[in-house]
C-alpha cells in the first residue's frame, strides 16, 4: 500500500505539473480551483464525521469565519494576504472550540441542531451587522497573494491550491494513521471503552472539531481571496449540506473519500448550476443513496478491489505488564469507604467499604441484582457516586471521569463486550496503549521521527501481548470476526495494554465453555504473576474459588461478607444470599 500511495502522489504531482501546458480556459481553471477548495474543507470535515463520528450541518458558518477574517484583515486593516490566510486558520480554530463546547456533550439530533444553529447564527450576523460585515454589499478589493512580485492568476491559484491539497492530505494521513486516528475511531465506535483506556472523549471530539474548522476556514479564506470579493450570499445552509454530502458520498472514514467526493460533486454541481432547484433534490438523493445503499461511499466500494494494508509484525520485546512485578508492595492499592449510589428508590450500592491489596486476585460476588457491576462502574469512573470515598494508591479519585481514573492505573473489561469491532485485533490493543504512546500532536501531524519511534515501540508491545494471550495469529483480523471466547480474551489484552496497576474484570467467563473458562483462569493467574492486582466479578464459583485470594460478597447493594475463599464458602449469610436458606453448605462448593 505504501507503493500505491507513492504512485498516487507521483500521479497527482504529474497532473499538477501538466496544468500549465494544457489548453485550459478560465472556466476549467475555476472548476479545478473549486475542486481543490472543496477537498480542503471536506478533508477536515472527514476527520469530524468519518473518524470521530460527529455529524455537522453548520460548517458554512466556519467557511464564513475564514472568508470574513481574510476580508476584514486585508481590506480594513491592510494586512498582507499571506498573513490574512494564517489569521483565517487561527480564527477557524477559535470558532472550532466555540462550536465544540456545546456539541461534544450531545449526540444524534441534538448535535445536528447545535451545528445547524451555529450556521444560522453566523449567517444572520454577517447579513444583519452591515456596519462590520457589509451585508449583501460585501467586501470588494480583497487582495490576492503574490509570489516574486506577481499577483496570482487563475493558473497560479490552481497550482497553489493543488499544493495545499497535497499538504493537507499528507498532514492528515500522518495524524490519522497513528494514535490520534485510533482515538477518534475509538470514540466513534464505543465511548465507554475509549474512556476505559485513558482517552478523553471530550478532548478527542474537540480536537476533531478544531481540525475540521481550520480546514474549512482556510477554504473560505481562499475563496474570498481568489474572487477578491465576498458577501453574505456565499453563506447558505446549502453549502453545509454540500460539504457533508462530499464526505459521505465520497466515503467518510477514508482518507481518499473527500477527494473522490470533491471531484464528482464539484463537477455535478457545475453541471446543475443552470437548474438551481434541481441541486437541492440531487444532494438529498445522493445523501440517501450513500446512507442506505453505499454506506462506505465510493471509496469503500473501490476498496474491495485493493488488498488491505498489513503492517509488518515487529520482533516483540517483553510485554509491558512485566514492569509491575518490580513495584509490588503489601499495602492496600484501593481503599473504598461509605460508597453510596441511588437511582431514585433503587439503591444498587449502599454504604460499601473494603480494601484491595496489591498483587492479589480479589473477587466480587453476589446474586443477580446485588449491585456488582454498578460498584465496578463507580470504581472505574463510569458512574459518579452520590457519596463515599475511593482512594487509589492514596489519592482520592471518587467522582473523577473514567479516562482520568484509567490514567491513574485502572483498567477494565465490560460485562457486555465493548470491542472496536470494525478495527483489527492489533488496533484494538494499540488503542489500549494510547496513553503510553509518546507521540504528541505536532509529532504525529508532521510525521516526525519521534512519532515513528513511538508507534514502532507501541506496535511491538502490542504484538508481544497478543502472542502471550494466544492471539498472535489473529492480529490482522477484524475484532468482530473472532470467536466469542477470543473476543473476551482480546478485551483483556486491550485492558492490559493500558499498563494498569488494578485490573477490573466484569464477568470475564460469561458465555465461555468449560475449556475456555479453565484457560481464562490460567490467564488471570499469569496476570497476577506479572504484578497486576485483579478485581473480578464472576458467577462461575469454581473459577472464583480456584484463583481468588480474597472474596467480597454483596447482596442488595450491601457488603454482607468478605474474606478468604474457604471462609466465604462456609459463611451462612453467603449461603442464604444465594439460596435463601441457611443450612445448605453446598451452595458455593
Amino acid at each position: 500500500m505504501k507503493s500505491l500511495h507513492t504512485l498516487g502522489l507521483a500521479a497527482f504531482l504529474t497532473a499538477l505539473a501538466l496544468v500549465p501546458v494544457l489548453p485550459l480556459n478560465d472556466f476549467y481553471l475555476q472548476i479545478l480551483f473549486t475542486i481543490g477548495v472543496n477537498y480542503i474543507a471536506a478533508a477536515g470535515l472527514n476527520v469530524l464525521v468519518g473518524y470521530a463520528g460527529q455529524k455537522s450541518l453548520g460548517h458554512a458558518g466556519l467557511f464564513a469565519v475564514g472568508a470574513y477574517t481574510v476580508a476584514l484583515a486585508n481590506v480594513d486593516f491592510g494586512i498582507s494576504p499571506w498573513v490574512s490566510l494564517g489569521l483565517a486558520c487561527l480564527m477557524g480554530a477559535l470558532f472550532g472550540l466555540v462550536i465544540a463546547a456545546p456539541s461534544v456533550r450531545v449526540s444524534g439530533p441534538s448535535l445536528a441542531m447545535v451545528t445547524i444553529g451555529f450556521g444560522i447564527v453566523v449567517e444572520k450576523i454577517v447579513t444583519e451587522w452591515t456596519d462590520l460585515f457589509k451585508g449583501q454589499a460585501g467586501f470588494y478589493g480583497i487582495s490576492a497573494p503574490s509570489f516574486m512580485g506577481k499577483t496570482f492568476t487563475n493558473l497560479h491559484w490552481v497550482l497553489f491550491v493543488g499544493l495545499l491539497c497535497l499538504a493537507t492530505h499528507l498532514l492528515l494521513r500522518s495524524l490519522l494513521k497513528g494514535r490520534f486516528g485510533r482515538a477518534f475511531m475509538a470514540v466513534q465506535l464505543a465511548e465507554p471503552a475509549a474512556e476505559s483506556v485513558g482517552i478523553s472523549v471530550v478532548r478527542a471530539k474537540t480536537l476533531a472539531f478544531v481540525i475540521s474548522a481550520v480546514t474549512c476556514a482556510l477554504a473560505g479564506g481562499l475563496v474570498a481571496q481568489q474572487n477578491q470579493y465576498f458577501n453574505s450570499d456565499f453563506i447558505t445552509f446549502n453549502l453545509s449540506i454540500l460539504l457533508l454530502v462530499i464526505v459521505i458520498f465520497g466515503g467518510s472514514g477514508s482518507l481518499y473519500g473527500p477527494l473522490l467526493g470533491s471531484v464528482i460533486l464539484t463537477l455535478l454541481d457545475a453541471w446543475l448550476a443552470r437548474w438551481p432547484a434541481l441541486q437541492h433534490f440531487t444532494y438529498g438523493a445522493l445523501l440517501l443513496f450513500s446512507l442506505y445503499l453505499m454506506p462506505n461511499g465510493i471509496a469503500g466500494a473501490l476498496a474491495r478491489f485493493f488488498p488491505k494494508p498489513r503492517a509488518a509484525e515487529p520482533e516483540a520485546p517483553p510485554a509491558p505488564t512485566e514492569r509491575h512485578a518490580r513495584s509490588l508492595n503489601d499495602g492496600p492499592l484501593l481503599e473504598v469507604s461509605g460508597l453510596y449510589k441511588a437511582y431514585g428508590g433503587v439503591i444498587p450500592v449502599r454504604e460499601v467499604g473494603f480494601s484491595i491489596t496489591s498483587g492479589k486476585v480479589h473477587a466480587l460476588i453476589g446474586p443477580n441484582g446485588a449491585g456488582k457491576t454498578t460498584l465496578l462502574n463507580l470504581l472505574s469512573g463510569h458512574v459518579k457516586p452520590d457519596r463515599g470515598s475511593i482512594r487509589l494508591n492514596g489519592q482520592e479519585v471518587a467522582g473523577q471521569p473514567a479516562w482520568r481514573i484509567a490514567q491513574g492505573g485502572v483498567g477494565r473489561t465490560f460485562q457486555n463486550l465493548k470491542l472496536f469491532g470494525e478495527m483489527s485485533v492489533l488496533d484494538n490493543v494499540l488503542i489500549g496503549a494510547h496513553m503510553h504512546v509518546d507521540a504528541p500532536f505536532w509529532a504525529a501531524l508532521f510525521a516526525l521521527p519521534r512519532n515513528a519511534r513511538a508507534e514502532a515501540k507501541a506496535r511491538a508491545g502490542a504484538v508481544a501481548l497478543l502472542n502471550q494471550l494466544g492471539l498472535g495469529e489473529r492480529i490482522h483480523d477484524a475484532a468482530s470476526s473472532l470467536p466469542y471466547g477470543l473476543q473476551r480474551r482480546l478485551e483483556i489484552a486491550r485492558a492490559l495494554a493500558s499498563n494498569p496497576r488494578l485490573l477490573l474484570l466484569d464477568e470475564p467467563a460469561a458465555g465461555l465453555n468449560p475449556q475456555e473458562t479453565h484457560e481464562l483462569g490460567d490467564v488471570i493467574r499469569r496476570i497476577q504473576g506479572s504484578g497486576i492486582t485483579v478485581l473480578l466479578i464472576e458467577h462461575h464459583m469454581d473459577l472464583v474459588m480456584g484463583i481468588s485470594d480474597h472474596v467480597i460478597v454483596l447482596e442488595y447493594g450491601e457488603k454482607i461478607a468478605e474474606g478468604k475463599p474457604d471462609a466465604i464458602r462456609r459463611d451462612p449469610k453467603v449461603i442464604a444470599a444465594y439460596l435463601g436458606v441457611e443450612d445448605d453448605e453446598e451452595a458455593l462448593a
